[in-house]
Protein backbone atom coordinates (compact mmCIF):
# COMPACT_ATOMS: atom_id res chain seq x y z
CA UNK A 1 0.00 0.00 0.00
CA UNK A 2 1.39 3.53 -0.86
CA UNK A 3 2.28 5.89 1.47
CA UNK A 4 0.63 8.83 1.66
CA UNK A 5 1.83 12.39 1.21
CA UNK A 6 0.82 13.35 4.52
CA UNK A 7 1.12 17.59 5.61
CA UNK A 8 3.21 15.92 8.27
CA UNK A 9 5.40 13.77 5.24
CA UNK A 10 5.27 17.35 3.52
CA UNK A 11 6.84 19.07 6.43
CA UNK A 12 9.84 16.26 6.37
CA UNK A 13 10.62 16.96 2.97
CA UNK A 14 10.73 20.51 3.18
CA UNK A 15 13.00 20.36 6.27
CA UNK A 16 15.40 17.79 4.99
CA UNK A 17 15.68 19.49 1.43
CA UNK A 18 15.91 22.91 3.29
CA UNK A 19 18.87 21.51 5.55
CA UNK A 20 20.51 19.29 3.12
CA UNK A 21 24.31 20.30 1.98
CA UNK A 22 26.18 18.57 -1.17
CA UNK A 23 29.24 17.13 0.06
CA UNK A 24 32.22 19.03 -1.35
CA UNK A 25 33.63 16.24 -3.04
CA UNK A 26 30.71 15.41 -4.76
CA UNK A 27 29.81 19.15 -5.56
CA UNK A 28 31.31 19.24 -9.31
CA UNK A 29 30.16 15.87 -10.06
CA UNK A 30 26.18 16.96 -9.07
CA UNK A 31 26.67 20.31 -11.30
CA UNK A 32 27.71 18.62 -14.65
CA UNK A 33 24.56 16.36 -13.87
CA UNK A 34 22.27 19.04 -13.61
CA UNK A 35 23.61 21.04 -16.71
CA UNK A 36 23.58 18.00 -18.67
CA UNK A 37 19.67 17.85 -17.68
CA UNK A 38 19.19 21.39 -18.17
CA UNK A 39 21.17 20.81 -21.95
CA UNK A 40 18.42 18.13 -22.38
CA UNK A 41 15.40 20.08 -21.36
CA UNK A 42 13.39 20.41 -24.71
CA UNK A 43 13.54 16.95 -24.93
CA UNK A 44 11.81 16.81 -21.18
CA UNK A 45 9.39 18.73 -22.09
CA UNK A 46 8.14 17.05 -24.98
CA UNK A 47 6.96 14.35 -22.56
CA UNK A 48 6.45 16.68 -19.52
CA UNK A 49 4.04 19.40 -20.80
CA UNK A 50 1.34 17.31 -22.45
CA UNK A 51 1.12 15.12 -19.30
CA UNK A 52 1.79 18.52 -16.63
CA UNK A 53 4.71 16.80 -14.98
CA UNK A 54 7.75 19.08 -14.48
CA UNK A 55 10.80 18.79 -17.16
CA UNK A 56 13.16 18.80 -14.07
CA UNK A 57 11.21 15.49 -12.44
CA UNK A 58 11.77 13.53 -15.55
CA UNK A 59 15.45 14.51 -16.27
CA UNK A 60 16.06 13.39 -12.62
CA UNK A 61 13.96 10.39 -13.26
CA UNK A 62 16.22 9.70 -16.37
CA UNK A 63 19.65 10.45 -14.31
CA UNK A 64 18.60 8.21 -11.72
CA UNK A 65 17.15 5.03 -13.77
CA UNK A 66 19.40 5.28 -17.01
CA UNK A 67 22.31 7.34 -16.12
CA UNK A 68 20.57 10.16 -18.57
CA UNK A 69 20.52 7.71 -21.90
CA UNK A 70 18.40 8.01 -24.36
CA UNK A 71 18.76 4.41 -25.62
CA UNK A 72 17.36 3.14 -22.54
CA UNK A 73 14.07 2.68 -21.49
CA UNK A 74 12.95 5.24 -18.41
CA UNK A 75 10.81 2.51 -16.64
CA UNK A 76 14.21 0.54 -15.70
CA UNK A 77 17.05 1.17 -17.84
CA UNK A 78 16.46 -1.48 -19.98
CA UNK A 79 17.37 -0.92 -23.97
CA UNK A 80 14.15 0.33 -25.85
CA UNK A 81 15.10 -2.06 -28.60
CA UNK A 82 12.83 -4.98 -26.89
CA UNK A 83 9.70 -4.10 -24.09
CA UNK A 84 11.12 -4.45 -20.64
CA UNK A 85 12.19 -6.99 -18.92
CA UNK A 86 13.11 -6.32 -15.44
CA UNK A 87 10.49 -4.80 -12.87
CA UNK A 88 8.29 -3.56 -14.10
CA UNK A 89 7.83 -5.61 -17.21
CA UNK A 90 6.80 -6.02 -20.66
CA UNK A 91 6.53 -2.15 -20.96
CA UNK A 92 5.32 -0.26 -22.84
CA UNK A 93 1.97 -2.97 -23.82
CA UNK A 94 1.42 -1.16 -26.80
CA UNK A 95 3.55 -0.29 -29.94
CA UNK A 96 6.66 -2.28 -31.45
CA UNK A 97 9.88 -2.29 -30.69
CA UNK A 98 12.67 -0.76 -30.96
CA UNK A 99 10.62 2.40 -28.92
CA UNK A 100 11.73 6.23 -28.70
CA UNK A 101 12.48 7.44 -25.99
CA UNK A 102 9.62 9.49 -25.97
CA UNK A 103 7.26 7.02 -26.26
CA UNK A 104 8.52 5.03 -23.02
CA UNK A 105 9.31 7.67 -20.90
CA UNK A 106 5.49 9.12 -21.46
CA UNK A 107 4.26 5.01 -21.32
CA UNK A 108 6.72 5.00 -17.53
CA UNK A 109 5.18 8.51 -16.32
CA UNK A 110 1.38 7.35 -17.23
CA UNK A 111 2.24 4.31 -15.08
CA UNK A 112 3.19 5.57 -12.35
CA UNK A 113 0.08 8.05 -12.35
CA UNK A 114 2.11 11.41 -12.26
CA UNK A 115 -0.37 12.20 -14.96
CA UNK A 116 -2.56 12.79 -12.03
CA UNK A 117 -0.63 14.77 -9.72
CA UNK A 118 -2.65 18.27 -8.98
CA UNK A 119 -0.05 20.46 -7.79
CA UNK A 120 3.76 20.04 -8.52
CA UNK A 121 5.62 21.47 -5.64
CA UNK A 122 8.59 20.44 -3.60
CA UNK A 123 7.24 18.47 -1.37
CA UNK A 124 5.62 16.63 -4.11
CA UNK A 125 8.69 16.37 -6.09
CA UNK A 126 10.47 14.29 -3.20
CA UNK A 127 7.41 12.25 -2.53
CA UNK A 128 7.13 11.44 -6.24
CA UNK A 129 10.91 10.73 -6.16
CA UNK A 130 10.98 8.38 -3.16
CA UNK A 131 7.58 6.89 -4.42
CA UNK A 132 9.28 5.82 -7.76
CA UNK A 133 12.16 4.09 -6.36
CA UNK A 134 10.19 2.50 -3.38
CA UNK A 135 9.59 3.08 0.24
CA UNK A 136 11.59 0.17 0.94
CA UNK A 137 14.15 2.43 2.89
CA UNK A 138 11.11 3.85 4.81
CA UNK A 139 9.01 1.13 6.03
CA UNK A 140 12.22 -1.56 6.40
CA UNK A 141 15.33 0.50 7.26
CA UNK A 142 13.87 4.19 8.64
CA UNK A 143 16.73 4.77 10.43
CA UNK A 144 18.46 4.99 6.67
CA UNK A 145 17.39 8.13 4.21
CA UNK A 146 16.52 6.75 1.09
CA UNK A 147 19.96 7.27 -1.24
CA UNK A 148 17.53 7.40 -3.70
CA UNK A 149 16.77 11.38 -2.90
CA UNK A 150 19.73 11.80 -0.37
CA UNK A 151 22.99 10.43 -1.62
CA UNK A 152 25.84 12.68 -2.18
CA UNK A 153 24.43 14.91 1.27
CA UNK A 154 25.01 15.03 4.71
CA UNK A 155 21.74 13.40 4.94
CA UNK A 156 23.02 10.07 3.55
CA UNK A 157 26.33 7.99 4.90
CA UNK A 158 25.55 4.25 4.23
CA UNK A 159 23.31 1.69 4.06
CA UNK A 160 21.49 0.32 0.63
CA UNK A 161 19.28 -2.34 -0.71
CA UNK A 162 21.88 -4.10 -3.06
CA UNK A 163 19.37 -5.78 -4.86
CA UNK A 164 15.75 -6.65 -4.61
CA UNK A 165 14.82 -7.09 -0.84
CA UNK A 166 18.21 -7.43 -0.09
CA UNK A 167 19.81 -4.67 2.73
CA UNK A 168 23.52 -4.19 3.14
CA UNK A 169 23.92 -1.81 6.13
CA UNK A 170 27.71 -1.11 5.00
CA UNK A 171 26.89 -0.91 1.48
CA UNK A 172 27.48 2.90 0.27
CA UNK A 173 25.12 4.41 -2.53
CA UNK A 174 28.06 5.74 -5.41
CA UNK A 175 24.65 7.49 -6.82
CA UNK A 176 24.02 11.17 -6.59
CA UNK A 177 20.43 11.47 -4.60
CA UNK A 178 17.71 12.70 -6.99
CA UNK A 179 16.79 15.66 -4.09
CA UNK A 180 20.53 16.48 -4.17
CA UNK A 181 20.51 17.29 -7.89
CA UNK A 182 17.70 18.90 -7.64
CA UNK A 183 19.13 21.23 -5.00
CA UNK A 184 20.89 22.54 -7.98
CA UNK A 185 18.26 22.77 -10.53
CA UNK A 186 15.73 24.23 -7.82
CA UNK A 187 15.97 27.62 -9.50
CA UNK A 188 14.77 26.45 -12.64
CA UNK A 189 11.83 24.63 -10.90
CA UNK A 190 10.81 28.07 -9.70
CA UNK A 191 10.71 29.62 -12.69
CA UNK A 192 8.48 26.70 -13.60
CA UNK A 193 5.99 27.13 -10.82
CA UNK A 194 6.13 30.77 -11.33
CA UNK A 195 5.60 30.37 -15.28
CA UNK A 196 1.82 28.83 -13.94
CA UNK A 197 2.69 25.09 -15.38
CA UNK A 198 1.75 23.76 -12.29
CA UNK A 199 -1.84 21.89 -11.78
Amino acid sequence: MALLLTDALRDEYQRLFNTCEVRPEKLGEVRSLAAKIIQNRKRYETVGQPLSIPWQFIGIIHNMESSQRFDQHLHNGDPLTARTVHVPAGRPVSGQPPFTWEESATDAMTLEGLDNVIEWNLPTMLYQMEKYNGFGYRTRHPEVLSPYLWSGSNHYTKGKFVQDGVFDPDAVSMQDGGAVILQILMPTFEMHESAGHSR
